[in-house]
């Protein structure tokens, strides 16, 4: 059984992860209608991982004996000036989720419960991942700098990108 204050907290990171995964699925928008289509089917994708993840929190909230509670949700920013403003917020916004993946875990150690703590290890560590992907490609964005060459070879390349991760993730 969960206690009612991890039960609070795991709903509120369920509300974090369905706000990514519609914040990314409006990147993807705006990335395909600027002809960034590499760069929109990674949005597209990194959307589906966030919404599964989101599910993933509901399914332990109320397979635990709570209640998951599916809320409101702030709308997400739809234009941006660049593709690199874009993934500038993407890096910040995985700061934020690992942020509040952090304040969860430390939650169930105050109240020992360690079995949603075993739970919660695979979103640390999926959210390393995430970190590290968003600054790699931040990385590679500041070394194109204005070269419009070098923005097709970088959609190009994410796309790539998106099919290695989705293999990664749905291993046939």
């Amino acid at each position: 059984m969960l206690s009612k204050n991890i039960e609070t907290a795991l709903n509120k990171q369920i509300r974090i992860e369905a706000e990514s995964s519609q914040t990314y699925l409006s990147m993807a928008c705006w990335a395909e209608v600027h002809g960034l289509e590499g760069i929109a089917q990674f949005m597209y994708t990194q959307s589906d991982e966030e919404r599964a993840h989101m599910l993933k929190l509901v399914k332990y909230v109320n397979e635990r004996g709570g209640h998951a509670q599916i809320t409101d949700l702030k709308a997400p920013k739809t234009s941006y000036n660049t593709f690199k403003e874009m993934f500038e917020e993407l890096y910040n916004h995985e700061l934020f989720v690992s942020k509040s993946i952090n304040e969860l875990v430390h939650i169930t150690f105050e109240e020992k419960d360690y079995a949603t703590h075993n739970f919660l290890q695979w979103y640390v560590s999926e959210q390393i991942e995430e970190e590290a992907t968003a600054k790699s490609i931040l990385d590679k964005i500041n070394l194109i700098g204005d070269d419009k060459g070098g923005l097709y070879l970088f959609d190009r390349d994410i796309q790539q990108l998106t099919v290695t991760s989705s293999i990664a993730i749905n291993p046939k």
